[in-house]
């Protein structure tokens, strides 16, 4: 019988807050220099008291809200006992038994042609971060930065329902969104914000049926992956690697994995520690926290429009393009400008003529912009120095024939340099275009009689010779004729 994975994902996220989670130390992951930013609180130091932070609370209740999760009317912290050299007091304040969220779940699908699964979501709890070992290369010691130490970390923890690398890569993927949406994480997996493990087992049987407890094999762990592709190589890696185990006769063994991402392979760490290794007990020097349909009714209205509900609607409301609705969904910042500028065009318009306008506007957004200043090495931010207003009269200018394509290229470029509006550009550069078809059949007769080459290739077949033609008189125009219509002109005079 068949083998299929079982997945699921624990999930740590560092939470964008003003202070740590128990002390009032900054949280700042752009400090680089080593042990700046830390008290006697967050090292661990005897006879002083940790303070729950208030509004990292609140952004865990708020994740949790957002994940469809129940949010039950009593939470404590926990110590979990275990000694590690940047666990500064020798236990983290964790959650064990009374986490912040429970019975959640969030729907994802593998690609934009299948359906959405739901992925149950076990709880979301919140911890202490640990401080950041560093090991100097050939050198026989290591370091140890508590900058981070004390940091508040939220912990996700899913169902073992996710059955592929491309499901669990996906399910990472759209909480990484939702988590910025929110604005509770920046959740950048290069600077571990967002760190992923992953528990996985093979079974046997029919993926499609309900799944026994007994039909569970052993489970392997993959800790801290900090990138998505990691995430899907290393599963598909130790799917393999275990259907090897098994099929050899052999047993998995339960344990910690890490993964080497040069060699492309999981290796093995240590035994896999149950619950009962970490001693859990209630913090003593914590109290209970309560929540009631109050505080919780405060907190639902700051979830905004999440990252799943802005691409169905953005599909539906304007007809986009699977993949161009993703982009305006990654780049949030991006999609609200794309917004802004539609409402901007003229209400009083067709339909058809609306999405004419649409169309065009998202094609100069995702090619033309977003190539302008990748080539300045930037990225589109909310400070975008073209105004919406601006973008949409340009759109309106190329899509009445008041600019032709080249034009629109050098007015934009002005645009984002200097972001005046389109028509005070085109005015104060004299970038009207050339309608007039006496002047358009001069250009041309100027450009057969100064390329000959090129007209005596173009009538032997070449049809390349044209384009280099129009280009000429483009050039010698600057761009202020129609290249249709000087093809068409062209075509005219040397085929007589």
């Amino acid at each position: 019988m068949a083998y299929y994975p079982v997945i699921g994902l624990e999930i740590h996220i560092e939470l964008k807050t003003r202070t740590k989670m128990f002390c009032s130390c900054l949280n700042n992951p752009k400090e680089t220099k080593a042990n700046t930013n830390i008290c006697p609180v967050c090292l661990g130091h005897p006879g002083v008291l940790p303070v729950i932070n208030r509004e990292a609370v609140r952004k865990v209740i708020k994740t949790g809200l957002a994940l469809n999760c129940q949010i039950p009317a009593f939470s404590k912290f926990d110590r979990k006992n275990y000694f590690y050299p940047d666990l500064p007091k020798g236990y983290q304040i964790s959650q064990y038994d009374k986490p912040l969220c429970v019975n959640g779940f969030l729907e994802v699908s593998e690609s934009p042609e299948k359906a959405l699964r739901r992925i149950r979501i076990r709880r979301v709890h919140l911890e202490e971060d640990t401080g950041r070992l560093l090991h100097p290369e050939a050198a026989d010691y290591s370091l140890v930065d508590f900058n981070r130490a004390g940091v508040p970390l939220m912990e996700l923890v899913t169902e073992p329902d996710i059955r592929s690398a491309i499901e669990a890569r996906r399910f990472a993927e759209e909480l990484q969104l939702i988590l910025r949406y929110l604005g509770v994480s920046d959740a950048d997996m290069e600077k571990g914000q967002m760190r992923v493990e992953v528990n996985i087992s093979l079974a046997k049987g029919d993926p499609n049926e309900k799944l026994e407890e007994n039909q569970l094999g052993t489970k392997a762990e993959i800790k801290n992956l900090n990138s998505f592709r990691s995430v899907e190589r290393a599963i598909n890696y130790e799917i393999e690697r275990q259907e090897d185990v098994l099929n050899a006769g052999e047993k998995v063994a339960q344990e910690t994995r890490g993964w080497n991402e040069g060699r492309g392979i999981t290796v093995s760490q240590r035994e896999k520690e149950a619950a009962h290794d970490y001693r859990y007990f209630p913090e003593p020097d914590l109290p209970l926290l309560s929540f009631s349909e109050k505080d919780l009714a405060e907190i639902r209205p700051e979830i905004p429009e999440l990252s799943y509900e802005r691409r169905q609607r953005l599909l539906a409301e304007y007809n986009l393009e699977p993949k161009i609705a993703e982009i305006f969904v990654q780049n949030k910042e991006l999609g609200e400008y794309f917004e802004k500028v539609v409402s901007e065009f003229d209400p009083r318009l067709e339909r058809a003529e609306l999405f004419e306008l649409i169309k065009l506007a998202v094609n100069y957004l995702t090619t033309e912009i977003l190539g302008l200043l990748q080539k300045q090495g930037r990225a589109f931010t909310k400070d975008f120095i073209v105004s919406s207003e601006n973008f949409a009269e340009f759109i309106t200018l190329v899509h009445q024939g008041k600019i032709s394509s080249p034009l629109a290229k050098v007015v934009l470029k002005k645009m984002l340099k200097t972001g005046a509006d389109p028509s005070h550009i085109i005015e104060e550069e004299d970038l009207f275009p050339i309608s007039d078809e006496a002047e358009i059949k001069k250009a041309v007769a100027e450009a057969i009689v100064a390329n000959p080459k090129a007209v005596e290739d173009y009538k032997k077949g070449k049809e390349n010779a044209l384009q280099f033609l129009v280009g000429q008189i483009m050039a010698k125009t600057k761009g202020k004729v129609s290249p249709q219509k000087t093809a068409e002109i062209l075509n005219q005079l040397l085929t007589k």
